[in-house]
């Protein structure tokens, strides 16, 4: 069996927020927990797989490093405890100094920011008047001025490399995204395209163009904006979802990442119409940059042999090494298991996608594992408590549900307005054929999750109540109201969005609320929570556990004074999920 504590000692590099490379090509910034803690480190790019340097102080996690346009300083966000309200922090790389630029500010801020050319300003994302809007701040510190205000939140940022724009990716109608363009100091703001759905802004090394990431023919495709004539190119891709794109220092093609089902690869794209070319290693490659000079893409890879690690690939001889090594040499990637990609009916006969782990022998315990966002997906990577799972003996089956991203917009859509309904059936439907194909122990069939997937735990327990012989809950809501009135301005308005406004669709929030349903629980229950979770507040949890215990079910609360809700302290993180796995264990490895 694999020990869970030993995967979880494992270090590796956080793959959400992107690194940086200084603009000399001497060195790349990276998030990794090596010291338990997500900090900041600096690797010398001369020296692949050496001893890479820590930054910072050592609280709380930091993330999102991104160097100054001269390289003098480097800039990251920390977050003290789990709250999210994130601290803008600068190193001056000559002297070591530190300093917080945000030391007191009165609002939350988004990890996403951006240097202005000069290196004076810093554009970042706030809520100081109730939403997140872009704001430019002096570089040294200073006080906040509003740049653009679109009535939805905005949530990522690019400042042009000459200096006169400002792309500001923003939500808007339900789970649509827009880039806006405006100038530094505010004004009239233009969505790309008219009103375009686009993100991942990025501009050319001249300033002249923006490519982004579109769906608006279904797939997510890159396209290229003239600034000067406000047309759009589309660039040529086959089949999957290209997203995330980044240029060439000589503004002649650009990379990407290209999903496809259960997996992520590279794509180069030539701007002259030449042939794509692709990396498609098995597993997910993330946040592609190229070194500045232009003879490397730098990204992250895992898969579910290998944590996450910096990689380098030069496109000319297709080589790849990597720069950094997680597994420990005593851990070969033969010993942990990888997925199958499979599709399985859902209740109403359409097809959903899932990965699928199988021990040995089978029919055995089974856990349906339920990935949170819900705009996320379960692919081939790095997932310690899986791999501890199948080494137990369990089958896992980790279902990309309607709502689940990387299977076009109408899949992501199909649960709008319908959350803990279509993709409770479709986690359900799971259940059932790994029953009806003699996978699983009709008896030992579990259910777990985290976020929205613990909140999808409570529906599945609460919805098909004789399927489930345990379910484990990990930061769920399953109150929607509640919810809403505890968290952030940013989550009300999706909930609202994409759930309708509560007074109005009151029926509809209740209906999706297994709080109201606890009544038809029968298996027991786990639930496990942050107390300074903004997003699925510890309250929701308390709540539910004191209505299940007057409902006369088993149930089982741990919560975490210090964490919010993505746990920072490894300690932690190690803590809960042997708790969770101890918990499952009871009912399926029972005789």
């Amino acid at each position: 069996m694999l020990s869970l504590e030993r995967l979880y000692a494992i270090p590796y590099l956080d793959s959400e927020y992107p690194f940086d490379i200084s603009p000399d090509g001497e060195q790349v910034a990276f998030v990794s927990n090596q010291s338990k803690r997500w900090e900041i480190y600096e690797l010398a790019l001369g020296q692949p797989r050496g001893a890479p340097t820590r930054r910072g102080p050592g609280r709380g996690g930091s993330f999102a490093p991104r160097y100054a346009p001269d390289g003098s300083r480097l800039a990251w966000v920390m977050d003290l405890d789990g709250g999210e309200r994130y601290h803008l922090l600068v190193l001056e790389r000559a002297t070591g100094a530190l300093t917080d630029l945000t030391p007191d500010l009165p609002c939350s801020l988004l990890p996403d920011f951006a240097w202005s050319p000069d290196g004076a300003q810093i554009v970042l994302l706030a809520d100081r008047d109730g939403c997140f809007d872009a704001y430019t701040m002096p570089a040294l510190g200073g006080p906040l001025t509003k740049v653009l205000s679109t009535g939805h939140p905005c949530w990522m940022v690019e400042w042009t490399p000459d200096g006169r724009w400002l792309a500001v990716g923003a939500f808007g109608r339900g789970l649509e995204r827009y880039i806006y363009l405006v100038r530094p100091g505010g004004g009239e703001a233009h969505a790309i395209g008219g009103g375009l759905e686009a993100q991942h802004p990025a501009w050319s090394p001249d300033g002249l163009r923006l490519a982004f990431s579109s769906q608006a023919d279904g797939f997510s495709r890159i396209g290229v904006l003239e600034l000067s004539s406000a047309s759009i190119r589309w660039l040529p891709g086959r089949e999957g979802e290209y997203e995330h794109p980044a240029w060439s220092p000589d503004g002649k093609q650009i990379a990407c990442t290209r999903g496809a089902g259960g997996r992520t690869g590279l794509a180069l794209l030539p701007l002259d119409g030449a042939a794509e070319v692709r990396l498609d290693t098995p597993g997910v490659h993330a946040q592609p940059r190229f070194t500045p000079d232009g003879n490397h893409v730098l990204y992250l890879f895992d898969n579910a042999a290998q944590p996450t690690d910096l990689w380098r690939w030069n496109p000319a001889s297709g080589q790849t090494e990597p720069l950094t090594a997680s597994l420990p040499t005593d851990l070969s990637p033969a010993d942990l298991p990888l997925p199958e990609h499979i599709t399985y009916p859902g209740l109403d006969g359409i097809p959903v996608p899932a990965q699928l782990f199988r021990p040995p022998h089978t029919p055995a315990p089974a856990l349906v594992l339920i990935h949170g966002g819900p705009n996320w997906l379960f692919e081939n990577l790095w997932y310690p408590f899986t791999a501890h799972c199948v080494s137990r003996g369990w089958v896992v089956l980790e279902p990309n549900y309607r709502g689940s991203t990387g299977y076009g917009r109408t899949w992501e859509n199909a649960s709008r307005f319908d959350y803990g309904g279509v993709d409770t059936d479709d986690c359900a439907a799971g259940g059932q054929y790994l029953i009806g194909q003699g996978l699983a122990d009709p008896a030992r069939l579990a259910v777990s999750g985290r976020s929205h997937g613990g909140y999808l735990t409570m529906t599945c327990l609460t919805r098909y109540p004789v399927l489930w012989a345990a379910g484990a809950a990990v930061v769920p809501f399953t109150d929607w109201f509640s919810s809403h009135e505890r968290s952030r301005s940013d989550l009300q308005s999706w909930n609202i969005e994409n759930m309708g406004d509560p007074v109005t669709y009151h029926d509809r929030w209740r209906a999706a609320s297994p709080y109201f349903f606890l009544e038809q629980v029968r298996a027991p229950v786990q639930l496990v929570c942050g107390a300074l979770d903004p997003r699925c507040p510890a309250e929701d949890s308390l709540q539910a556990r004191d209505r299940l215990l007057a409902l006369g079910k088993s149930v089982e609360l741990v919560m975490y004074e210090d964490e919010g809700h993505a746990f920072l302290k490894r300690e932690n993180i190690i803590d809960a999920e042997l708790r969770r796995v101890e918990f499952l264990a009871q009912v399926l490895e029972r005789k």
